[in-house]
């Protein structure tokens, strides 16, 4: 299935129903007096996050989306139907916006919750309620509100607790392919990777966490250079970004700390929060070079870059490091998670009516 992550869709929230304006005609009752019935509300469209989902690709075919309109009332006091809620199903991580302010209403990131993005029209009142001792047929109702309509942006963006950085053919897909049971496409030139890919890394039960792997990252990525801005935002909700170097380049004339030099500056150009995320260092490709070699060029990167976060030397290919490597990732998200908690914990769970605030 096609990865889409962007879409544009209208929702349009059902009308709420017209009163009735009707009179008691019976045998034998000449004044029956006024009997119109209340109208229906409006159906209201909500937002659903499936976690069945990881694409928004539906949403191109299928744009407008359309709750029920509320029944009219009718006479023997009998009240309209209301009209029937919308679900529509959209993927976990699901960010709503107005398309027309960019005004954020909210976003989807576990299974089962729900947004209003529409409300439904309230009904309108028959005539039975405008009877009083001065007006004893009144053909006053009222008519149904109109429901919401709305344009809006969906924007997926992909949870996962770390992410993979680098240069085209740096080795982030062959590693998420070697820890996880993800397999991503892998191939010798540049620009392998064309969507972003998740893999779940399991070290026993109880102790597993995912990973994304987005296209390279190139000179300019921020300003729309290469595949960068697009998939930059799939790294905004991890916690920790893992920075993918090729210590063994072909071209023996790249410079392996410029490059890493030139991802930071991108990243803060992007997002200074996604530029202030944890990152390690992961020196990859280490079984095409000799011991003193490997040696000799990772300490020209730590000299020129004035490193002082963690670094991990790798193989993608043999797997050599990669275990050492997911078993710091885990012990350093365990750690993570228990700061997390307590904000968690504190969080209301009621649903978010962005509607009424």
């Amino acid at each position: 299935m096609k990865f889409v992550d962007e879409a544009k869709i209208k929702v349009l929230a059902g009308d709420g129903g017209n009163g009735c304006a009707s009179f008691r005609r019976e045998k034998y009752i000449p004044r029956g007096g006024p009997d119109g019935g209340d109208g229906g509300n409006g159906g209201s469209v909500y937002l659903i996050a499936d976690s069945g989902l990881n694409t928004l690709v539906d949403f191109r075919t299928q744009r407008t989306h359309k709750a029920e309109r509320g029944q009219n009332g009718m006479g023997r006091e009998r009240t309209g139907r209301k009209g029937q809620d919308l679900y529509v199903c959209v993927p976990v991580g699901t960010r709503v916006m107005e398309d027309e302010t960019g005004e954020l209403l909210g976003e989807l990131l576990d299974h089962d919750q729900q947004l209003l993005v529409a409300k439904g029209g309230e009904r309108g009142i028959g005539n039975v309620h405008f009877k009083s001792s001065t007006n004893r047929t009144p053909r006053q109702f009222t008519q149904g509100t109109p429901g919401d309509r709305r344009d809006l942006q969906l924007e997926l963006i992909l949870l996962a607790d770390v992410g993979l950085l680098g240069m085209p053919n740096a080795g982030k897909s062959s590693l998420i392919s070697k820890i996880s049971s993800a397999r991503p496409k892998v191939a010798d030139y540049p620009f392998t990777t064309l969507y972003p890919n998740l893999g779940v890394v399991s070290l026993g039960r109880g102790h597993s966490f995912v990973v994304a792997d987005i296209p390279g990252v190139i000179e300019g990525a921020a300003e729309g250079a290469g595949l960068g801005l697009q998939f930059l935002k799939h790294l905004s909700r991890t916690r920790l970004l893992l920075h993918l170097v090729d210590i063994a380049p072909l071209d023996s004339s790249v410079d392996s700390a410029a490059e890493v030099k030139q991802i930071e500056k991108e990243l803060f150009h992007y997002s200074k929060d996604l530029s202030d995320k944890e990152r390690w260092l992961v020196l990859n490709k280490k079984d095409l070079l000799l011991d003193e070699e490997f040696d000799e060029r990772s300490r020209k990167l730590h000299e020129a870059l004035g490193w002082d976060g963690p670094v991990y030397a790798i193989s993608a290919v043999t797997g050599e490091g990669t275990q050492k490597l997911i078993g710091d990732l885990m012990q350093r998200l365990e750690v993570i998670w228990q700061v997390e908690k307590p904000d968690i914990e504190a969080t209301d769970d009621a649903e978010w009516d962005p509607l009424q605030g």
